[in-house]
C-alpha cells in the first residue's frame, strides 16, 4: 500500500515525499509540475521510493485515475494556492476558491473510494486571523477569524474534510502549519511570493549584500523538516484522540533575530540599507501570534527538533550545495 502526496513537487511537498520516503513509506508524488531537476537532486536515492502522478487536482477523472493505478491507503493532501499579496488574491480570486476547495473535495472521494486509512490534510496559520494581541498564543481551542480567501479556503477544506471523514468511515485529520521555511522553496505558478529565508540565503551564497527591511516583524518560523516530521507522526499514529492539529516550533523568531543569526553563521554577510522600494518578501506582521504545539506533544509526545540555529545552518548549507542560487 502506498501513500499520495498531493503537491509534492512544491516547497512543502516536496519535504513531505522526501520525509516519508525516508520513513518507509511507498510514495505517490502528485502534482501539476512535472518533477523538475532540483527536485530529483533533493530526493537523490531515495527516488527510487516514489512514484511520480503528473495531473490537476481539479480534473476528477485524472484524480479518480490515481486510485485505479495505485494501491492508496493514505492520503497526504498538501496541493494549495498559496496567496499572500491582496493584489494576487484579487486577480485570481476564483482560482483560489477552485483549487483549495474543489481540489480537496476531488481528494476526499478519492479517499472514499480507496477506503483509506488515513486522510491529512494541509492546513495553516492563516485560519487564525489576526491576534488579539501580540502576545497571544493560539492553540486549537481559538475560534478561527480568517479574513483573506486564503485563510477562509484553508477553514472551510478543514471543515469539508472532518465532515467527510464521519460520513464515510475513515481517520481524518487537518495539520495548521506555523510558517515554514528551509529546502525546496522557490517560486512556482501557485507560490509567488518569498520568504525572507529564501531572500537573504540566496544573497549569501551569492555573495550580493543583505537589503534588511522591517527587522521587528516576526513569527513562528519552523523549519520544513520538523514541519514534515509532526506531519509523519500524526498520518502513522495507530489512533489519533483529535482531529485538528498545530504543528510549530512554538517560539517567536524576528526578521532581526534571523539576520543576527544569519550573520553568526556566514561572517562575511554584507549588508546595505533598505532603499526604500516595494517589498519583495513575505509579509510577517502585523498578524498572529504563535500557535501553540501543545495538543501535539499531549497526543503523541511531539516537539519540533530543530532551534532557529540548528535550522538556519542546514538550510543555508543546502542553498551553498545545491544547484538553486536565485
Amino acid at each position: 500500500m502506498a501513500t499520495l502526496v498531493t503537491g509534492g513537487v512544491g516547497f512543502v511537498g516536496a519535504n513531505i515525499v522526501k520525509g516519508l520516503a525516508q520513513a518507509g513509506h511507498q510514495v505517490i508524488c502528485s502534482d501539476l509540475s512535472e518533477p523538475d531537476q532540483l527536485f530529483m537532486d533533493f530526493l537523490g536515492e531515495l527516488s527510487v521510493e516514489v512514484s511520480f502522478a503528473q495531473g490537476d487536482i481539479l480534473d476528477q477523472q485524472a484524480v479518480e485515475r490515481l486510485g485505479v493505478d495505485y494501491a492508496i491507503d493514505k492520503i497526504v493532501h498538501a496541493a494549495v494556492f498559496t496567496v499572500n499579496r491582496v493584489e494576487l488574491e484579487t486577480e485570481r480570486s476564483r482560482d483560489v476558491i477552485s483549487i483549495n476547495l474543489e481540489g480537496t473535495a476531488n481528494l476526499l472521494e478519492l479517499a472514499r473510494k480507496q477506503r483509506g486509512k488515513r486522510f491529512i490534510y494541509v492546513s495553516s496559520g492563516a485560519v487564525y486571523g489576526d491576534a488579539n494581541s501580540p502576545d497571544q498564543t493560539l492553540n486549537e481551542d481559538v475560534a478561527p477569524a480568517p479574513k483573506q480567501l486564503y485563510g477562509i479556503t484553508k477553514y472551510a477544506s478543514e471543515l469539508v474534510t472532518r465532515r467527510y471523514g464521519e460520513l464515510h468511515g475513515f481517520s481524518t485529520a487537518s495539520v495548521r502549519l506555523s510558517t515554514p521555511y528551509g529546502p525546496m522553496e522557490r517560486v512556482t505558478g501557485h507560490r509567488e511570493v518569498m520568504s525572507a529565508f529564501y531572500h537573504w540565503t540566496g544573497q549569501v551564497v551569492r555573495g550580493e549584500a543583505i537589503q534588511p527591511e522591517a527587522l521587528e516583524q516576526g513569527r513562528d518560523f519552523t523549519y520544513v523538516a520538523d514541519i514534515v516530521d509532526g506531519i509523519r507522526a500524526i498520518l502513522d499514529a495507530p489512533e489519533l484522540p483529535h482531529d485538528l492539529y498545530n504543528i510549530t516550533a512554538g517560539v517567536w523568531v524576528t526578521l532581526r533575530e534571523l539576520l543576527d543569526q544569519l550573520i553568526l553563521l556566514s561572517p562575511a554577510t554584507k549588508i546595505m540599507e533598505p532603499d526604500g522600494g516595494g517589498s519583495k518578501i513575505q509579509n510577517t506582521g502585523p498578524g498572529r501570534g504563535p500557535l501553540s504545539g501543545h495538543r501535539l506533544f499531549q497526543d503523541l509526545d511531539w516537539t519540533a527538533g530543530y532551534d532557529l540555529n540548528a535550522g538556519l545552518a542546514e538550510y543555508l548549507q543546502w542553498r551553498k550545495d545545491a544547484p538553486f542560487h536565485d
